[in-house]
């Protein structure tokens, strides 16, 4: 195995998975200290067993917990004796979910949540307060844009945005009361890249925290917390889970700053529920494998697309004459991968953009019209009337979303069948 491909894992790693924290688990969970490669933690990291000795991973659907004595549930109650008081607050299935994420992406610590949303308002109620500016990328998910605005301008966090690959913009727009700078990188849904390490010494130079989403990169691709983020954030619905199936979201990083996160949570009650947090536990196991796979399939549909009389632009940086394919390679430790996720224009002499893109989604018959994406299913959507219908008509142009974009979730299916029922779309142009 290459280095490239193992995770530098250090006591701090391991230190995060205690098994004080457990109920009656035998110590029998993976040394991370030992510094297993990538595939191995993503397979094995925060399993431990119970005294059934399972192989796999149990789900624990359960509630509340029983104590040997009611002095025993006040220790519990009151912090003095570690263990589950709670499912909204813990509970060992969405542990072992958290232990093998953090590992994945090198963190003290994760904190699950409902869904990639709930993790997002979690990091707002735990790290912004009234007077504080969160300092954001234009190119965001529609729903964040949506929460930043309408909800947390109300409560007096001060909102800005900038281009998320313009280095100079970033700079210039923090201010004194800054907290923090907030990217996703690759973003949704052109795919655009942030450059983490200037903007991770930008959030240190000027004491705010350094939040990136990496939801369309995963682990598997990019640790953004090896690049200086502060805290990574997920939709775990997307790759993490890869069949469509649950919601569930993180946040991973420091033992002290997930604490806060936690809780949020705790009090929120935006907890993981154990089935889905076993769903994504199981998801993790194949994550690496199923990157490599999505971005073969996706490396091949952009170049297909970019060859396209009716396809105008492609925004996906593993095309070799995208602004940011170098840094991307430089922010990828898989070289070869950019992800899957990709915007591409259309245009018609006859039809408006809009019409354009709709007839190119309609004509498809095997990839399917859902806003969800990374899924093994190949996926579609027109984002100017979906997942950011809600912003404004200039809020949209600014996030570079047109008429005439459509986004693609490359899957797992023969990537012929998949270019080929995109050509069905093109071609009825």
């Amino acid at each position: 195995m290459t280095q490239s491909s193992r995770i530098p894992l250090d006591s701090t790693v391991s230190a995060s998975i205690d098994p004080k924290l457990d109920l009656n688990w035998q110590d029998d969970a993976l040394d991370l200290s030992a510094g297993y490669g990538m595939q191995t933690i993503a397979t094995r990291a925060g399993h431990h067993r119970t005294d059934e000795g399972e192989h796999s991973e149990a789900i624990f659907t359960t509630s509340s917990y029983v104590y040997e004595s009611a002095a025993d549930a006040a220790a519990h109650f009151d912090g003095s004796k570690k263990g589950n008081v709670y499912s909204r607050h813990t509970n060992p299935s969405v542990r072992t979910f958290e232990r093998r994420l953090a590992a994945l992406e090198g963190g003290e610590r994760a904190v699950a949540t409902a869904s990639g949303m709930g993790a997002i308002l979690t990091m707002c109620l735990a790290y912004l307060k009234a007077g504080d500016h969160l300092l954001a990328a234009k190119q965001l998910f529609g729903s964040s844009v949506g929460l930043f605005n309408t909800y947390f301008v109300k409560y007096g966090v001060e909102v800005s945005y900038v281009d998320c690959f313009d280095n100079d913009a970033w700079a210039a727009a923090v201010r004194d009361n800054t907290r923090v700078i907030y990217c996703e990188s690759p973003s949704n849904p052109l795919g655009q890249i942030a450059d983490l390490s200037f903007l991770s010494q930008l959030a240190r130079d000027n004491g705010a925290l350094f939040i990136v989403d990496n939801c369309f990169a995963t682990p598997a691709i990019q640790k953004p917390l090896d690049l200086g983020a502060d805290i990574v954030i997920h939709s775990a619905t997307k790759y993490i889970d890869g069949q469509g199936r649950v919601l569930g979201g993180a946040l991973v990083g420091s033992e002290k700053l997930m604490q806060e996160a936690f809780t949020v949570v705790r009090s929120g009650g935006i907890s993981m529920s154990p089935f889905n947090a076993w769903v994504f536990t199981k998801g993790l196991e194949t994550l690496t494998l199923r990157m490599k796979a999505h971005c073969e399939n996706a490396n091949k549909v952009a170049q297909y697309l970019s060859e396209h009389p009716k396809v105008s632009r492609v925004h996906f940086s593993g095309l070799g004459d995208h602004l940011a394919h170098e840094l991307a390679r430089r922010q990828h430790y898989r070289k070869d991968c950019f992800g899957a996720i990709m915007g591409f224009e259309v245009a018609s002499d006859n039809l408006s953009d809009k019409q354009a893109a709709w007839q190119v989604i309609d004509s498809t018959r095997m990839i399917s019209i859902t806003n969800n994406l990374g899924d093994v299913k190949t996926t579609l959507t027109h984002p100017s009337t979906t997942t950011h219908f809600r912003l404004s008509p200039e809020d949209r142009l600014a996030a570079g979303v047109t008429e005439g974009l459509i986004r693609l979730s490359v899957g797992l299916e023969d990537v012929e069948d998949i270019i080929q029922d995109l050509a069905r779309g093109l071609n009825s142009l």
